[in-house]
């Protein structure tokens, strides 16, 4: 196991910069930060200092090579917009979104394992059929839509739920005041994801109740409850944990839109202000850090893998 985590970890290596090389020729192509400074008060010349004070005036290679040797010595750069250090503000805006994030999947695998299990169980009945219908409407409502109707909801109408940030304006802000701020949010994202993960979930109970060593169980008497939570889910874990896996990237990438929505001072917030701005290191920053959480996800998958099923081996 020790070899294969350290194999991995060097290959995702050459993987990071490949990434990186992308993500900045993208980001080049997409327009320069002067762009923003360009008007009728600000000269050609002001314009051209401040390129060559950004590193701007050169070639994009020169510009990803001077921005990967500061990163070496582990200086991610400083924003272009507020001046802060990359490092502070990913670190300031990080604590939130893994909040959010961590919540949201708790919640979403509250619902869809349980959902999907009796889904699998009863499969084409009146419940089946209602589980697999509000599956498919949860992966299929927009995230923004979702979040713009329970706020006309429960903000608007009701006046229940706060609508933005992460506390109350002037307070400090105490568990039950966050937990209230984290309601909608956790909502869309959760709904999204537990409607994606029933139907996996559902297909792969379904797959294992139909094996020949089940059937016997069952021919043993042992009772319904150890038959289905314990022999058939947990050799259905395996494609749950690619499931979940794969979501840990999705929710990473997909929190931008709801955090822009409800204004929760995550990275998504700071990465939408960043774009608008055109503030490259704070773009590259965290295009960095969701390229690291996407192959430290999949790594994470396959070592599940192998506590999950003894049978795998890592090598």
């Amino acid at each position: 196991m020790g070899k294969y985590i350290v194999k991995r970890i060097l290959i995702a290596i050459p993987v990071l910069i490949g990434i990186t090389i992308i993500d900045y020729a993208i980001m080049c192509m997409a327009g320069s930060p002067l762009e923003m400074l360009q008007g009728p008060r600000v000269s050609q010349a002001a314009v051209e200092a401040r390129a060559i004070q950004l590193g701007l005036d050169k070639p994009f290679y020169v510009q990803y090579f001077v921005w990967l040797g500061q990163l070496l010595h582990g200086n991610m750069g400083y924003s272009i917009d507020s001046y802060q250090p990359v490092a502070d503000m990913i670190g300031s805006h990080l604590g939130p979104t893994l909040l959010l994030m961590g919540v949201s999947l708790i919640v979403s695998l509250l619902i869809a394992v349980p959902a999907g299990i009796y889904s699998a169980i009863h499969q084409y009945s009146k419940g089946d059929y209602t589980v697999v219908t509000l599956s498919f409407l949860g992966s299929s409502i927009p995230g923004f839509f979702l979040s713009l109707l329970l706020i006309f909801v429960f903000t608007v109408k009701l006046g229940w739920l706060p609508s933005s940030g992460m506390k109350t304006l002037g307070t400090e802000g105490g568990f039950l005041d966050v937990a209230a701020h984290m309601v909608m949010p956790v909502i869309v994202l959760a709904v999204s994801m537990a409607g994606t993960n029933i139907r996996y979930i559902r297909s792969a109970v379904l797959e294992i109740l139909q094996q020949d060593y089940l059937r016997t169980a069952r021919a043993k008497g042992i009772g319904r409850f150890k038959v289905i939570n314990k022999h058939a889910l947990r050799n259905a874990l395996i494609p749950i944990v690619t499931v979940i896996g794969m979501e840990i990237p999705l929710l990473f990438g997909g929190q931008v839109i709801v955090e822009q929505v409800f204004s929760w001072p995550g990275l998504g917030l700071m990465t939408m202000s960043a774009i608008t701005s055109r503030d490259y290191p704070v773009i590259m920053g965290v295009c960095l850090l969701s390229a690291v959480v996407v192959l430290m996800a999949n790594l994470l998958t396959d070592i599940l893998y192998a506590l999950v099923d003894p049978t795998i081996q890592l090598q």
